[in-house]
Formats: C-alpha cells, sequence, structure tokens
C-alpha cells in the first residue's frame, strides 16, 4: 500500500528505547522535521533525535492528572488539534504508535471522522525485544495483557494453560494491586519474571515469585511482567477440547452415543453427589464432585453445538446478559443495599424481560421446576409467596398451624385423608424451616445422614457380636443408638 500523501498527522514508532532500533523511516522523518510532539520525553531514543529538532512532550499532562484515561484524552484532543494546522502535526510514541499504546489507536479513529489523512511510521514494539531477553516465542498463544486494564479486574482475563505478557507494569504500586488479581487464580509462589528496559542497554529480566512483584527495586516505566503458564489442562478451554475429542469420530464410543435426553439421569446424579460434598463440608470431596459436575454442563453444550442448537459461548454470554441486566445495582445506576429488596427487583425484572420476550404471563410460582425434590419445591414456593406478603406476620402463626395440621392427621381416619394431611404437615414443616432460617432439604439430609452413622453403628455391634440384628432386643439397639449419638 502507498504511503498516505501530506499527512494531517504522522504517527511513529520510536521503537523499544535504543535509538539504534530506529527504523530507516523514522529516522528520515526526523531528520526532515523540524519539531515534533511525543507522548512523552522519557525514553531513551529521545536523547538520538537530530540536531536541530525541535521537541515537544505532553509530560505535563501526566503531571496535572492522576488519571491516566484523562491523560490520553487530553493528548489526543491536543494532537487532533495540532493536526488542524497547516504543517500538521508529527507525534511520535515508545514502541509501536499501534501497538500497546492508547493514543495512537484512538487518534486514527477520530481523524478518520474527521477527515483527517494519517501516516503510520512503523516502530519496533516493546514486544520484541521483551521475547528476545526472554527467550521465548510468543507462539502458540501468548495472551498480551494491559496491567492497567487489570487491576480493575477481579479475576484474569486468559487461560491460565499457557503464558501471559503483562505490559506497562510501571510502578511497585501497580505491581502490588496486579497480584491481587493474579493471586485469584495463580499460587502465591508462582514464578514468574519482570523484564525492565527491554531493548535498551539497561535491560535485565527478573525471577521471583509471584507475591513478591511490588517489592522490586528496578520497576520503571519500561517493565512487563512475563506469567508463565499455570500448568497444563488448567483452563475451561482445554477442558472444551478434551470433551470435543471424547465426541469426535475417533473419541469415545460411549461419548458419542450420549444425547441430552440419556445423560438426564448422569446431571441429576451429579448434582446430588456435590450437595452430598457441600453437607459433608469437604472441600475435596466438593472439588471433585464440580468438576464431575461440570462434565456434564460441558457435555450438553458440545451436543448442543454439534445439533446446530447453541454453543459453549452462547451458553456464557446469555448468562453473563442475565446477570448484569439483574444487577442494576452493581452494574447500573440503582441503589438497593437490602437482599430482600435484591430478590424483590430480581423477580420485577424476569418479569420484564418475560414482556419484552412476548412470553405469556407466569404465575409467581411457575418458574419452580416440579422435578425438584417435593420438600424443596415446598420451601420454594412459601419463599416466592412471602415475598409478595403471602406470609404469617410472625412465627407462632407457623407454630400454630402445624399444630392444626397434626391434629387434623390425628384424626384422619382413611389412608387417603392421612396421605394428604400428611403432607400438609409436611408443607408446614418446611414453611417453619423456613422461618428458622434453615433449609428443609438440607436439614432432612442432614437428619438422614445421622440416622445412618447412628444405625451403622448398631449393625457393627451386632457383627462384632456374632449376632443378627433380628436377634437384638429394642433396648439393646436402643442402648447402642444413644451412645453413637453421644459421640
Amino acid at each position: 500500500m502507498s504511503p498516505t500523501p501530506n499527512p494531517a498527522i504522522t504517527l511513529l514508532g520510536l521503537g523499544p528505547g535504543d535509538p539504534a532500533h530506529l527504523t530507516r523511516e523514522a529516522w528520515q522523518i526526523l531528520e526532515d522535521a523540524s519539531e515534533i510532539w511525543l507522548r512523552t520525553a522519557q525514553h531513551p531514543a529521545v536523547a538520538g533525535f537530530p540536531p536541530g529538532l525541535t521537541v515537544h512532550s505532553f509530560d505535563a499532562i501526566y503531571e496535572a492528572e492522576d488519571d491516566f484515561a484523562v491523560v490520553y484524552a487530553r493528548i489526543v484532543a491536543e494532537v487532533l488539534r495540532l493536526a488542524e494546522r497547516p504543517q500538521g502535526v508529527i507525534y511520535a510514541v515508545p514502541g509501536h504508535p499501534l501497538v500497546a499504546e492508547s493514543t495512537g489507536p484512538e487518534i486514527r479513529r477520530l481523524a478518520a471522522e474527521r477527515g483527517l489523512a494519517v501516516k503510520v511510521v512503523e516502530g519496533i514494539s516493546f514486544l520484541e525485544p521483551t521475547f528476545t531477553a526472554l527467550a521465548a516465542d510468543p507462539l502458540p498463544h501468548t495472551a498480551i495483557v494491559d496491567a492497567l486494564d487489570l487491576l480493575a479486574a477481579h479475576h484474569p482475563p486468559f487461560p491460565p494453560s499457557h503464558p501471559a505478557l503483562i505490559a506497562q507494569v510501571h510502578s511497585n504500586f501497580v505491581a502490588s494491586e496486579l497480584k491481587l488479581t493474579l493471586m485469584a487464580l495463580y499460587p502465591d509462589e508462582h514464578p514468574v519474571r519482570l523484564v525492565h528496559a527491554a531493548g535498551t542497554s539497561a535491560e535485565m529480566v527478573e525471577d521471583l515469585p509471584l507475591h513478591a512483584i511490588d517489592q522490586s527495586a528496578r520497576t520503571g516505566l519500561l517493565t512487563s511482567l512475563y506469567l508463565p503458564a499455570l500448568g497444563e489442562n488448567t483452563a475451561f478451554e482445554d477442558f472444551q477440547e478434551l470433551i470435543a475429542h471424547l465426541r469426535a469420530p475417533e473419541g469415545c464410543p460411549w461419548d458419542r452415543e450420549q444425547t441430552h435426553q440419556t445423560l438426564r439421569p448422569n446431571l441429576l446424579e451429579e448434582a446430588y453427589e456435590t450437595l452430598a460434598a457441600l453437607d459433608a463440608d469437604d472441600p475435596i470431596a466438593l472439588r471433585e464432585e464440580l468438576g464431575d459436575l461440570l462434565l456434564q454442563i460441558v457435555l450438553h453444550a458440545q451436543i448442543a453445538a454439534e445439533y446446530g442448537e447453541f454453543t459453549m459461548s452462547d451458553v456464557l454470554l446469555g448468562i453473563h446478559t442475565k446477570l448484569v441486566r439483574r444487577h442494576p445495582h452493581v452494574f447500573g445506576d440503582a441503589v438497593i443495599k437490602d437482599a430482600g429488596k435484591v430478590i424483590q427487583n430480581w423477580e420485577k425484572l424476569k418479569e420484564q424481560e418475560r414482556k419484552a420476550n412476548g412470553e405469556a404471563v407466569k404465575g409467581l410460582l411457575d418458574g419452580i421446576p416440579v422435578a425438584m425434590p417435593a420438600l424443596a419445591v415446598a420451601d420454594a414456593y412459601q419463599k416466592r409467596a412471602a415475598r409478595v406478603g403471602f406470609e404469617w406476620p410472625e412465627i407462632q402463626g407457623v407454630w400454630d398451624k402445624l399444630e392444626e395440621e397434626l391434629a387434623e392427621l390425628k384424626a384422619a381416619t382413611t389412608p387417603e385423608h392421612q396421605a394428604e394431611e400428611l403432607g400438609d404437615v409436611l408443607f408446614v414443616v418446611a414453611n417453619l424451616a423456613r422461618w428458622l432460617g434453615a433449609e428443609p432439604e438440607t436439614a432432612l439430609r442432614a437428619a438422614n445422614a445421622k440416622f445412618y452413622q447412628r444405625f451403622t453403628a448398631i449393625e457393627i455391634e451386632a457383627r462384632r457380636q456374632n449376632r443378627p440384628l433380628s436377634a437384638m432386643t429394642l433396648e439393646e439397639m436402643d442402648a447402642i443408638w444413644n451412645a453413637a449419638k453421644k459421640k
């Protein structure tokens, strides 16, 4: 492509530092120019400029503003103003004008809107000398991230099974904030490398653990952080590839045969096993069961992708969009500080979504899956009803209702009537659990576990005595039960 004639703006890359890294094109422009504007004069290449060149910089804006976004906006505006002059403007930045550079792309975009011609003079970016210093190849997959973008994040936005290069770690304060984001995923002792002043005579690579990146005495404007991979198969994308491989023609015959319907029992089983790990308060078991549950989710998404129904990206985008939309008090202007109000607002937003999608009006209880355990459904029904004020004003009303239902159960004479009244009792018990701040399904699982442990103690004692359970008296079994209860 031929260069843009008579550009209003020349975006010039100064390279990584050493004046020897200036391109021949950049040097020729510098020799022919009478003035140049620099984003910052704090760059080693400035010392090698041709004599007689008038040098201006925007360093004063950096000193006047605390917010980098404001700094860059002011610089962009000033460059566009200078471009309106008959001679235009030559604006130079460290590295490449469009690589890891906030002002260059924005100037180019706004100039196009205003019909101003822009010439880009390539420069060696910080990437080439950085990877040379690291003796590393960025291929096949190295994430390149701006440290300032990571500071506002709560979790690293790149796959941990591949390395990452984080630019603009220009102070120990930035490093300190950065490591908090990274340590949400990486261990404190994860080995990392700080690359200082790549491409200059002061170039240095410093090896240290992640938790110590804010303790380096060498961190400065030309510092980057190289984050080696956490390990193979540690990223969500790796798992998706594994499942896709299992479903491929060369994959597993069993996995290839599965459908949404054949996997239904597996999904339910894994969900219950995850609940069991939660009930046991066992983080090791929970980690394993969450993996098994994730397997079911990714399998369903893979099958859907093969059927042309949807992809995992659709799943992730859908739930992301829904959560942002339903949390206006976090991502919008709404002010809600009470958890109960959050739930009420959530229901209002759901109803608005249904209307916007043209869905039929649904009752408050319609969204609760009846395939859940009956006790959990009873709990969910009563929680939903309570949100709109359909509940007792105080817990005594629940106790009174329970006594009433128990009396009706005692008075019932036919099996059908007894079953009906028993259901009413259980329904009131679920409501009582809500008032007491307990999940009835969880409470019943805990009671089941206690019964299992205590009855198993009776069986163990019977085997120890070489007696069948049927030979034991109720008093003997009760004594063992009480002993197990005390333990």
